[in-house]
């Protein structure tokens, strides 16, 4: 039978039930006990279950059925697992069995009975009563071929979480591992907070942003690109520890390791520089790792990662040298490097600042290399327009970005609390703009005004939760670990 066959089959069904006077949408259905809470019952108390003390009412989706005239096998699936259950005329009723059979895979019941082990030795629950909870119309893929293709897992991710227990398991390891950072966060005494998703002014990142109109205001917004310059203000205001685990949204395209739409952490800690919040990661994914899974040790696609050692420090330049081949004399000369990375045919703009050249071909020759977690310091300061120089050297900041697997993680500096050299920093940015980088920083003078009644020394975090979440369930896509990823309309290439 094929899809549209069976839709207007159990059309009919519903048809007929309704003109029998079933309810096919009760809303009164009694739930005591999981199949998990079940499980356990059994396990504590196998020699007793049958006796009526051990009685157990159940609901959840059936998942398959096996019929023998005046009695089946069902599986059915509720939130926490799955269970075998027997129907039997003469213990539900004939009414009861009448609808029974009039029913279908993917159809919510409800189940009242005691448990009995098979033949086979499969503990099942024996009903004596029976209700239909919940008729659905269409049917659900074969199960032996279940829901593959991608595009539709995608789209369709009510079907995807259905027929699939290892999607349904990625996002509940996802909650977890939010949980967990929050809760290591609180433990630290840091503040969650929120801030705004519309900004009259779209900062704290380089990337373009997605524009609207409040019409009550008469103003453009955008969606934030991120809450950095709003946290820092609150720092400012007093909250010295403070996070944000929220939307991001950035106008950009769709790859294996970008949406539009994303998830991400950000926490500012006052009296504490770039390598306290390195120490403060680390702490972190170990911890992240040892509640998820109890080991530091974990499986990322064909890499072992191993979270639980000392992990490497390294500066930019010293991993151009010494991972990326680049000799160390070129660092000095955007044309040396310019001709250096037309020689690895690495397309550069000559327009590009010597800061810019750098990072790109660190972005191409060493941060796929960078499979141990790694932290990479010495960021230039062309690239990093809200960090704190470094008192050393002033062409390069105090930053870190952390790389596991080839991919950036996490981004962390000594904030910068000079009112007066930000404001020469949003002005250089606001240049770059004007000269065609429509992802530099806008200039935003209420941020400065917030500088100058003074920030105490900072230091500041963010995490990317979906790329956080990819690495801890070996995920190969960010599509994999997003509910509802962004996608063209269906047919439109």
């Amino acid at each position: 039978m094929d899809k549209s066959s069976e839709v207007a089959d159990r059309k009919q069904k519903i048809l007929n039930l309704t003109n029998s006077g079933h309810n096919l949408y009760p809303n009164d259905i009694e739930v005591l006990h999981t199949v998990k809470e079940i499980v356990e019952k059994v396990d504590q108390f196998a020699e007793n279950l049958t006796e009526d003390s051990f009685v157990f009412k159940v609901a959840g989706r059936m998942m398959a059925i096996n019929k023998f005239g005046k009695s089946a096998f069902v599986r059915f699936r509720d939130r926490t697992g799955q269970m075998q259950a027997y129907i039997r005329m003469d213990q539900v009723g004939e009414d009861s069995y009448s609808l029974f059979k009039q029913l279908d895979i993917g159809d919510f019941v409800g189940l009242k009975g005691t448990m009995f082990k098979t033949r086979t030795g499969e503990w099942t629950l024996l009903a004596n009563e029976f209700r239909l909870v919940c008729k659905s119309i269409r049917p659900l893929p074969e199960k032996f071929h279940g829901l593959k293709d991608p595009e539709k897992r995608y789209r369709q991710r009510y079907i995807d979480l259905i027929m699939n227990p290892d999607v349904k398991s990625i996002f509940i390891n996802r909650s977890r591992i939010i949980q967990s950072i929050r809760n290591f966060l609180l433990d630290r005494e840091f503040l969650e907070v929120e801030t705004p998703m519309m900004q009259p002014i779209p900062g704290g990142a380089e990337a373009e942003p997605f524009k609207t109109f409040h019409n009550a205001l008469g103003i453009d917004l955008f969606l934030r690109i991120a809450p950095e310059l709003y946290l820092k203000r609150l720092v400012v205001g007093g909250l010295e520890r403070v996070f944000e685990i929220n939307r991001n949204f950035r106008n950009e395209g769709v790859s294996t390791r970008h949406n539009p739409e994303f998830t991400m952490l950000e926490f500012y800690q006052a009296y504490a520089d770039y390598r306290d919040l390195m120490d403060l990661t680390e702490a972190m994914f170990r911890n992240i790792s040892l509640e998820l899974t109890g080991s530091t040790e974990m499986k990322y696609q064909e890499h072992e990662i191993d979270l639980g050692s000392k992990w490497r420090r390294i500066s930019m330049a010293d991993a151009l040298e010494k991972i990326g081949g680049v000799d160390p004399d070129l660092l000095n000369s955007k044309e040396k490097l310019l001709e250096f990375a037309a020689s690895k045919d690495i397309r550069i703009s000559k327009s590009k600042r010597l800061g810019k050249v750098i990072t790109k071909l660190f972005d191409l020759l060493v941060e796929p290399k960078l499979i141990q977690p790694t932290f990479i310091t010495g960021y230039p300061v062309e690239v990093s327009p809200l960090s704190r120089k470094n008192e050393k050297n002033p062409d390069l900041t105090d930053r870190f970005e952390l790389f596991i697997a080839g991919r950036e993680i996490a981004n962390g500096f000594s904030e910068l609390n000079d009112p007066q050299d930000q404001y020469e920093r949003f002005s250089q940015q606001v240049e770059d703009r004007l000269s065609g980088d429509s992802e530099a920083h806008q200039m935003d003078e209420d941020y400065i005004n917030a500088l100058e009644y003074g920030m105490p020394p900072t230091a500041g975090e963010g995490i990317g939760i979906d790329r956080l979440v990819m690495l801890f369930t070996n995920s190969a896509s960010i599509r994999e670990v997003i509910l509802f990823p962004h996608m063209k309309p269906s047919g439109r290439k």
